[in-house]
C-alpha cells in the first residue's frame, strides 16, 4: 500500500504518520507541507524519529505524489480537499478526506454552514462512518471522514434513533473536547494561561458539526432530525466525551434501549458497550481506535442518557481514517489499530 499524506504537520497528519508506522502494509511514499517544505518530518516530530525522516514536499507535485500513490489521506482545513479530490479524480487513487469537504450529501448544506462554494459536487463520496456505513466505504473512491464530536454522538444516538425509541424532536447533545481538537496554529483561546482550569462552551447553536450529525441521524431515523448541540472545550490535550439526551417514547423499556445498542454494535470490534449503567471516561480511549459507549436511563423524567468517549484524535479522526482505508483495499478492518488505550 503505497500512501501518501497531503498536509503531514497537523495534529491529524502526525497522528496518521504514528498509527501507519505500525500498519503491516503501509509505504509512505510522500508528506506535504507549504509551510515547511524541504524539512524532515521527524525534526518537527522528534516521537518520529527511528521510525520517518522523510523530508517534506510541496503539493505542487501533486501529479507526482498521485501517480506514485495508491491512497492519498488529506488533512487540511475545509475548503481545500474538494480541489485535490476534483484534480485527481480518474487517476485510480483512493482519496480519504479528514477535514468537511466530503462529509455531506447534499453540498448546499456544506455551502450554507461552511460558506463557501463546492467545486466537487458530483464527486460521489461516501461518509466514513465505518460502523454505519462500511459496505458504502468498501466501494468507494473518496471518503469523508467524519468529525470527532460527530463520531461520538452519532454513535451515542444511532441505536436510539434507528430503533424509533426515542422523540426526534428533543434530543441535546452535550460534548466536551480537548484542545487538539482546534489543531496545531496559534490561538488565544488555546493558550495554556486562557485553558488551564477553565471550561466554556462555544459556537451554542452554530457549531458545523452540527449538520453533520443531523444527516446521519435523518437517515437512520427516515425523516429530519434536527438537534441541539454544545461543544465544549476542556484543560486536556486530547478525548472526546459527548453526552447525548432524548426522551423516550412511550411504551419503550429499558431492555429495548439495551437490545437497541448490543443488536448494532454488539459484534463491533470497535465500539465497547459499557451497558446500562456505564460511564465511559476519556482517559480509557486514549491514544487508541475505541469508542466507549454507556447509557442510562432516567425514570423519573422519561429520558435516556447515552454517553460516548473517544479519542478525538485516533477514532475522531486519524484512526478512523485507517480503519477506512483497510475498508477500501479489503485489509482486515483492525490493521494497524489495535494498540492498547495509553493509561494513565
Amino acid at each position: 500500500m503505497k500512501v501518501s499524506i497531503i498536509g503531514a504537520t497537523g495534529y491529524t497528519g502526525e497522528e496518521l504518520l504514528r498509527i501507519l508506522a505500525n500498519h503491516p502494509a503501509a509505504e509512505i511514499k510522500y508528506l506535504t507541507s507549504e509551510s515547511q517544505t524541504g524539512t524532515e518530518v521527524d525534526s518537527i516530530y522528534p516521537h518520529l524519529n527511528r521510525f520517518y525522516n522523510q523530508a517534506l514536499v510541496s503539493m505542487a507535485d501533486l501529479d507526482k505524489i498521485v501517480a506514485a500513490s495508491d491512497v492519498l489521506f488529506i488533512a487540511l482545513p475545509h475548503g481545500h480537499a474538494m480541489e485535490i479530490g476534483k484534480k485527481v479524480s480518474g487517476q485510480g487513487v483512493k482519496v480519504i478526506d479528514l477535514g468537511s469537504d466530503y462529509r455531506f450529501k447534499d453540498i448546499t448544506v456544506y455551502e450554507k454552514w461552511y460558506k463557501i462554494p463546492h467545486v466537487h459536487p458530483d464527486a460521489k463520496a461516501v461518509y466514513g462512518l465505518t460502523e454505519l456505513y462500511r459496505d458504502a466505504v468498501r466501494t468507494a473512491d473518496i471518503v469523508g471522514n467524519p468529525g470527532c464530536y460527530t463520531t461520538a454522538s452519532i454513535l451515542a444516538l444511532a441505536p436510539l434513533v434507528k430503533n424509533k425509541l426515542i422523540d426526534l424532536t428533543s434530543i441535546v447533545v452535550d460534548a466536551k473536547s480537548g484542545i487538539s481538537g482546534a489543531g496545531r496554529g496559534l490561538n488565544l483561546t488555546h493558550h495554556l494561561p486562557e485553558a488551564f482550569e477553565n471550561v466554556k462552551a462555544y459556537n451554542i447553536a452554530g457549531h458545523r458539526h452540527t449538520p453533520e450529525i443531523e444527516q446521519a441521524l435523518s437517515e437512520l431515523a427516515g425523516s429530519q432530525v434536527l438537534i441541539s448541540f454544545t461543544p465544549h472545550l476542556i484543560p486536556m490535550s486530547r478525548g472526546i466525551l459527548s453526552t447525548c439526551y432524548a426522551r423516550l417514547l412511550d411504551g419503550v423499556t429499558a431492555n429495548m434501549v439495551d437490545e437497541a445498542f448490543h443488536d448494532l454494535y454488539g459484534q463491533e470490534y470497535f465500539i465497547r458497550l459499557l451497558g446500562r449503567g456505564g460511564y465511559p471516561a476519556t482517559k480509557n480511549t486514549r491514544g487508541s481506535n475505541f469508542c466507549d459507549l454507556g447509557w442510562h436511563i432516567d425514570t423519573r423524567t422519561g429520558r435516556v442518557i447515552a454517553v460516548a468517549a473517544i479519542d478525538n484524535l485516533v477514532k475522531g479522526a486519524a484512526g478512523q481514517a485507517v480503519q477506512n482505508m483497510n475498508v477500501m483495499f479489503g485489509f482486515e478492518e483492525q490493521t494497524g489499530l489495535t494498540q492498547a488505550p495509553l493509561y494513565p
